[in-house]
């Protein structure tokens, strides 16, 4: 496993080690690891690595025994499918309010974004285009006046990357999941709630889906009827 360093937070960057070391095979699902194991192989305190743990074991990727270390868990696909029921809850209608009070300013800043995302699939800088891919979000959920919301998904997002969910180039590229954006934007430019709630249903439920399936194969069944109801919101 990497060792760790750099200007951002260390608890960060553990996290970000673990869940490679895990889709790599390198940490095992069912195997038991120490904290003081996995501070000497990263180079870090045991301080950072407890906290970062203790993150993923919140989201679910670990569980700790006491006394003796933790545990690598397999993603529940129940999660993943609850993340996104939730996500296409909140962000389907603010899309929609967004198109109904969509002014040059917000059309401007949302292709820039949209631009910048491209931008980072050419690339291949997948931290960039995921910044990029949250602001866009952002500035649809912000433009309908709840600042809640933007903190509320946020989170929701938060707990599908700790939990180390990700269709890039497992499923699909960078620059397919930025063509999804496209009709989002089109719909908001035109000031048509219909089709931009539509479209964030489209892109959300899509997600969704592959990150759905993508869980359940690794836990080697296939996705429920009633978790693939929830990603669709029906």
């Amino acid at each position: 496993m990497r060792a760790v360093g750099g200007a951002s937070s260390l608890t960060e960057q553990v996290i970000e080690a673990v869940r490679e070391a895990i889709h790599s095979g390198e940490l095992r699902p069912g195997e038991l690891y120490s904290v003081y194991q996995l501070s000497a192989q990263l180079n870090v305190s045991r301080t950072p690595v407890r906290e970062a743990m203790l993150r993923l074991a919140e989201a679910g990727m670990v569980r700790f025994e006491r006394s003796r270390g933790f545990r690598v868990l397999r993603s529940d696909p129940k999660e993943i499918a609850e993340v996104f029921q939730l996500r296409l809850l909140l962000e389907v209608p603010a899309a929609r309010v967004a198109a109904r009070r969509a002014g040059p300013a917000l059309v401007e800043a949302m292709r820039a974004e949209l631009e910048a995302m491209r931008g980072a699939a050419k690339e291949h800088d997948e931290r960039a285009f995921m910044r990029h891919d949250r602001a866009f979000h952002g500035l649809l959920l912000a433009a309908g006046a709840n600042r809640k919301l933007v903190g509320i998904v946020g989170n929701l997002r938060d707990a599908t990357t700790t939990l180390g969910a990700s269709t890039v180039d497992r499923s699909r590229s960078l620059a397919d999941i930025a063509a999804e954006h496209e009709p989002i934007l089109t719909a908001v430019e035109s000031g048509d709630p219909a089709a931009a709630a539509e479209a964030m249903r489209t892109h959300i439920a899509h997600t969704g889906e592959l990150l759905l399936t993508q869980s359940a194969t690794e836990n080697g069944t296939t996705p429920t009827p009633e978790d693939l109801s929830l990603i669709h919101g029906l």
